[in-house]
């Protein structure tokens, strides 16, 4: 079971659901970075269950003990290891899964492939709650790229066929995203909101888009073929639960339009190359151009449901119908918004760390 990621820095996440803790390891940073622990709680707090009416009652402080590789508020170079124990579990709900499994949920294929061996509580490490230690690496990696003038912002971009406000795809920056329901128009927020309780009132859940935008980037970041800028972000953004597809610039448009429709044409602006529209995305060939990297990814709805569901007894081997306990989030979508941030910052400060012309260049992203 691979839960690693990165070239030249080495995140692994460890844990279940419902075990003792979960957490990560991050190898590869240098020495010397400031970390700011108060920041980095406020980033957590994002994710964290159990703090509203559209995510689940379970409540979980989410507050990381670093057991390696920080001293006094300094990066030592050494691997960083932080853990997050778990306080409020509730395993006999899901007893009857590893016989029974949830349709669109992991059960199954879990059940397949390790022959019952898995821990099946909660979801074990299939479940969303090991976005947790993935939002401590990312929040690092946010702190360590902000000094560099790089800012990593996002925003739910629809939920239950309610659409927010799109980023500018040349300015995308705003403050709207940090919010407790991180919307840029206030009305389309109440609207979703409205989606989300009747969802949950029906016993069901609903899914929804988050548009994620990178700025301060340099161009020429990145590798052609499979070193590319999207190939990076894409891999970890996928090993986010529930992600379901991921497009960048304007993405399954670009199919509609011709070239002369979706080329990006250059300018020079304020001594620098720039282009007019952003089409692209901020990439192109794999390779940073210098415009904000913009990206959007598509979660599906909880499958943990209360209504009833047809599924199968793997220990009779018959239809069966299965009734789903425990406690779930009615739609992910806006606590998966920090961990799609988190996400990026973990994929863009690998490729930073890795790419040749980070010395001679290192003075201008400050």
């Amino acid at each position: 079971m691979s839960s690693t990621y990165g070239e030249n820095l080495k995140l692994s996440i460890f844990g279940q659901s419902h075990g003792a803790a979960i957490g990560m390891t991050l190898d590869g940073i240098p020495a010397g970075l400031p970390v700011d622990f108060e920041a980095l709680q406020r980033f957590l707090n994002r994710r964290a269950p159990g703090q509203n009416d559209w995510s689940t009652p379970r409540k979980e402080e989410d507050r990381p003990e670093f057991l390696a590789g920080i001293l006094e508020s300094f990066t030592t170079g050494a691997p960083i290891a932080a853990a997050i124990y778990n306080k409020n579990t509730r395993s006999g709900d899901y007893a009857n899964l590893r016989d029974c499994p949830r349709p669109g949920h992991a059960d199954y294929t879990a059940q397949i492939k390790y022959g019952g061996f898995q821990d099946a509580a909660g979801g074990g490490h299939f479940s969303g709650r090991l976005t947790a230690p993935l939002c401590i690496a990312g929040g690092l990696c946010k702190q360590w790229l902000a000094e560099m003038g790089i800012r990593i912002d996002a925003h739910i971009a629809s939920i239950g066929g309610v659409s927010d406000e799109a980023f500018d795809p040349l300015n995308p920056q705003s403050h709207a995203v940090n919010a407790d329901f991180p919307v840029l128009s206030e009305e389309a927020g109440a609207q979703m909101r409205a989606v989300i309780d009747e969802a949950r009132r029906s016993r069901d859940s609903v899914g929804g888009a988050i548009e994620c935008a990178v700025t301060g980037l340099p161009p020429g970041l990145g590798e052609p073929m499979f070193g590319g800028v999207e190939s990076k972000i894409a891999s970890i953004v996928y090993g986010i639960p529930a992600v379901k597809a991921l497009s960048f610039g304007i993405g399954a448009e670009a199919a509609n339009l011709r070239g002369s429709q979706c080329n990006d044409p250059f300018t020079w602006e304020n001594g620098a190359v720039k282009t007019v529209t952003n089409n692209a995305g901020g990439i192109l060939g794999g390779i940073t151009n210098g415009m904000p990297v913009l990206f959007r990814v598509t979660i599906k709805p909880t499958p943990s449901i209360s209504q009833p569901q047809q599924s199968v007894s793997l220990s009779r081997m018959e239809n069966t119908e299965l009734i789903i306990q425990g406690r779930h989030d009615p739609c992910i979508v806006p606590r998966a918004v920090p961990v799609v941030e988190a996400a990026a910052a973990i994929a863009i400060y690998d490729l930073i760390l890795g790419n040749t012309q980070t010395d001679r260049r290192k003075e201008s992203w400050i």
